[in-house]
């Protein structure tokens, strides 16, 4: 479960992307305000596949609550999810590279991303 909880909180807050399985995923990931609860939720871009969990944390232990789904589902899914690098346009070690949705081009790597909007450092 230590493996699975340090997937969970390389994963950022809101909406970002990954590979399973050699397929695109949407993942969104929501948390409580005091951190105790997490919704991950992970949709196969151009596909059927869907994740869907709630993660509990308190008093040192965790519950992972999936939903409609066996555990064994999503904790594969989150330890083999394979992510980009935090830098936009940045090929990951994974060789992952974002790409932008409307003209499926790479992301320009001088491009950063806040809160959905688009500007230039």
């Amino acid at each position: 479960m230590d493996d699975f909880l340090a997937k969970l909180d390389a994963l950022p807050r809101g909406y970002s992307e990954g590979l399973y399985e050699g397929r695109r995923y949407g993942i969104t990931l929501s948390a409580s305000a005091d951190g105790r609860r997490r919704w991950l939720y992970a949709e196969e871009l151009g596909g059927t596949g869907r994740i869907s969990c709630n993660v509990y944390l308190a008093g040192g232990q965790v519950l992972l609550k999936p939903c409609e789904m066996p555990e064994e589902k999503v904790t594969d899914f989150l330890l083999h999810l394979r992510t980009p690098s935090r830098r936009a346009g940045q090929a990951s070690k994974c060789g992952y590279r974002p790409r932008c949705r409307s003209k499926n081009r790479p992301i320009s790597s001088k491009a950063s991303f806040t809160s959905g909007t688009r500007s230039s450092r």
